[in-house]
């Protein structure tokens, strides 16, 4: 994707579940399948506010059945069921599941959405004995040394003011979240992707203070920094890492 002119910004930052399924980071294997490892058994996950199922489908390869919950019709259109997974409409603090049925319970880059309270009641309803509950969150990535400093200057001052308060918690990878159950430390994960310039720009488009400052009249934000991003970047096709650190809170309910 060529970026060569601020005015490409407009086709990045087009809102719905597409945009967000194409260029929301893939958690790695090893995520999947520590949950499955520390659940007491892989009949039953449950994976709430699973967006476009981008967690939920990793599920699948250990669990005998996968349940996808959302609130958003458009996310769950986007959202590919397997044999193993299905998904249904439904939020966080209501969930349609059988009482003491699930082994797992995950919530990935979600619960600073959720009414915690609600959610805790709902969890400890349909957990099985002994089950894992683990909120999934992943932080503000790293890019090569050159382009850092501009991408954090964006993230932060340019689109700061447009991140709803809930964003914090995920800043502080969900540390002051309640968390009323028997947790224990999970084990060091990162996402790691090679994107070029256009892959990481359609996931900045993805982010909620990015289509609040559009929405805003504030779109002239993207295009400049969307601009000096592309001056630094060099050949817009050249693929460079990025690394987003997974934060988790476990425990046993």
């Amino acid at each position: 994707m060529s970026v060569e002119r601020g005015d490409h910004a407009a086709n990045w930052f087009q809102a719905g579940g597409q945009n967000y399924a194409t260029f929301r980071p893939e958690y790695p294997p090893a995520l999947a399948a520590f949950l499955a490892q520390t659940a007491p058994d892989t009949r039953f996950a449950v994976d709430v506010g699973c967006g476009t199922g981008q967690l939920t489908v990793q599920l699948g390869a250990h669990f005998d059945a996968v349940l996808g919950l959302d609130p958003s019709a458009d996310q769950l259109a986007h959202a590919p069921a397997t044999e193993r997974v299905r998904y249904a409409q439904a939020p966080a603090e209501h969930l349609p599941v059988p009482d003491r049925s699930a082994s797992l319970v995950t919530a990935a880059q979600a619960a600073h959405w959720f009414d915690l309270a609600a959610f805790h009641a709902e969890v400890r309803r349909i957990a099985r004995p002994g089950a894992l509950l683990a909120l999934v969150s992943y932080g503000v990535p790293k890019l090569d040394e050159e382009l850092d400093a501009c991408f954090l200057r964006f993230y932060r001052e340019g689109i700061g003011r447009f991140w709803p308060p809930e964003r914090q918690l995920v800043d502080r990878g969900y540390a002051d979240l309640d968390f009323p159950f028997a947790e224990f430390p999970p084990p060091a994960m990162a996402i790691r992707k090679t994107w070029s310039l256009g892959e990481l720009m359609g996931y900045i488009a993805t982010w909620s203070a990015v289509k609040h400052a559009v929405k805003e009249g504030h779109g002239q934000l993207i295009e400049r920094f969307s601009t000096e991003l592309a001056a630094r970047w060099g050949d817009p096709e050249t693929r460079r890492p990025v690394t987003w650190p997974i934060n988790m809170r476990t425990g046993i309910v």
